[in-house]
């Protein structure tokens, strides 16, 4: 445990509690330490304070006095982050969005979801979906997630291969600057080229240039139909390389997720399941889904899928029969990371190539692997390009493990960036991922988006120490 900045004048906390009421201003260790961790490896960072403001105005209350004192302010969702994002490591306050959870409007006509943004993000799929409506962006986490940390994170997930991520739903949000002002950034429509983007650009800031309080959302028609089927594979860089393989040939599945055999066998233990039959040759696994209204249409594309994979020495197809066999094979993909968590300390990189170079990065990882002596586990969105490497502590001394092994995450994301790619899909950069982003940015960029950062937030009170120094 590192411990806390300075700790804030009485004053300050009472100021406060004028602004939120007593009840929603925590001091106690207990409280303290619940919110002094997200799920980013094992760090935790005690705030001074914990607030839980109910709106914007007591947001901008908040940091107009904070901007004044000049003290740090760390936003937060659920948790759920893999970054450091919502992790108070300069202490000050820690500023809870929980209490915004209210769904404001559905608009059935203009297929759009007004939200605050402490709203689960299942929570609001279910509510749209008893209208008939589709909210994709689909995180492992979206059962405890929230719509502000998919914003500032610009969340991903499995559904992002056919419907993209969370930029490509946002029409407009309610903003809280660093300095206290409320503003809309963009309007309720679908095309804008009205000045700068300002919504795009805090869609995936991570929380350093304003706290999100509501989103204007688009919504498409629910699918009425899905189709899933899981493809055991002898050899995990073959199973790669029928990823692009499958959009070649004219096929647009609506998942396409890959698992190493460790990741599947992990989960498997972790959720008690025995729905895949794992033989000794099996070494991956990818998981199909299509989705659409006419299922004679799916179950053709499920056939033409099956061609292709066939053509890469794929074992027997299992397709989900009902229901219950869906949900039992999706369990295995979305807990997947709390079974690799409790088996081992571990480090999550977030890479991803142009999804044609997959075989290539997955070759690259084993290398780098056998050359520093870690054990990588794999899994993620293959469809994107997208792949999490799972770094394992395993037998590695706290020496390897804090000092060599940076090394070799240097050496994958030099290889990430050779053929294509960027260093983080979907988690952000956050605290943790700072140190390489020199390996994916020049000095003009960064110079750039540190002047963006001075623009929002010119006493740099607002996630200070996230994305840079």
């Amino acid at each position: 445990m590192i411990a806390a900045s300075k700790s804030l004048a009485i004053e300050h906390v009472e100021a406060f509690k004028k602004i939120v009421g007593g009840q929603h201003v925590f001091v106690d260790e207990e409280v303290l330490s619940h919110y002094a961790h997200d799920e980013t490896e094992d760090l935790q960072f005690l705030p001074d304070v914990v607030i839980k403001p109910a709106s914007a105005e007591e947001i901008s209350a908040i940091l107009k006095l904070c901007n004044q004192y000049k003290i740090a302010v760390t936003p937060r969702g659920a948790g759920t982050g893999l970054s450091g994002g919502a992790l108070p490591h300069l202490g000050g306050v820690l500023l809870s969005i929980e209490r915004l959870n209210k769904i404001i409007n559905i608009d059935e006509r203009n297929l759009q979801v007004t939200t605050e943004s402490g709203v689960i993000t299942e929570v609001l799929q279910d509510a749209v979906k008893e209208r008939g409506l589709f909210y994709p962006p689909d995180p492992s986490s979206r059962g405890s997630c929230m719509i502000g940390g998919n914003i500032s994170e610009n969340s991903g997930g499995p559904k992002a291969v056919k419907y993209g991520v969370v930029k490509d739903y946002v029409m407009n949000l309610e903003v809280v600057l660093p300095t206290g002002e409320i503003i809309w950034t963009g309007a309720n429509v679908l095309k804008n080229a009205t000045g700068y983007n300002l919504t795009q650009l805090m869609v995936g800031s991570e929380g350093t240039l304003g706290i999100v309080t509501k989103a204007v959302l688009k919504l498409l028609p629910h699918p009425k139909y899905d189709l899933l089927m899981l493809v055991p594979f002898k050899d995990p860089v073959n199973a790669c390389a029928a990823v692009s393989a499958i959009f070649m040939a004219g096929y647009t599945p609506s998942v396409l997720e890959f698992m190493e055999r460790d990741a599947l066998e992990f989960v498997m233990q972790y959720v008690d399941s025995c729905i895949v039959p794992l033989t000794d040759e099996v070494q991956a696994h990818l998981l199909i889904e299509v989705d659409g209204n006419d299922v004679d249409v799916l179950m053709k594309e499920m056939e033409g899928i099956s061609e292709v994979v066939m053509q890469f020495d794929c074992g027997e197809i299992l397709f989900a029969d009902d229901a219950q066999q869906k949900a039992e094979l999706w369990k295995l993909r979305r807990r997947a990371a709390e079974a690799v968590k409790a088996n081992s300390i571990y480090k999550e990189e977030d890479t991803v190539v142009p999804r044609a170079e997959l075989p290539l990065l997955l070759k690259g990882v084993k290398e780098i692997e056998g050359k520093y002596g870690f054990k990588s586990l794999c899994y993620g969105h293959a469809g994107d390009g997208n792949l999490h490497v799972n770094i394992l502590k395993g037998d590695l001394t706290d020496e390897q493990w804090n000092g060599s092994l940076k090394k070799g995450i240097v050496e994958i994301f030099e290889l990430v960036k050779a053929l294509g790619g960027t260093i983080s899909g979907e988690h952000g950069i956050g605290l943790v991922q700072k140190e390489y982003l020199p390996i994916v940015f020049d000095e003009t960029q960064m110079r750039l988006m540190k002047g963006i950062k001075t623009i929002f937030d010119p006493n740099n009170i607002l996630n200070a120490g996230k994305i840079f120094d």
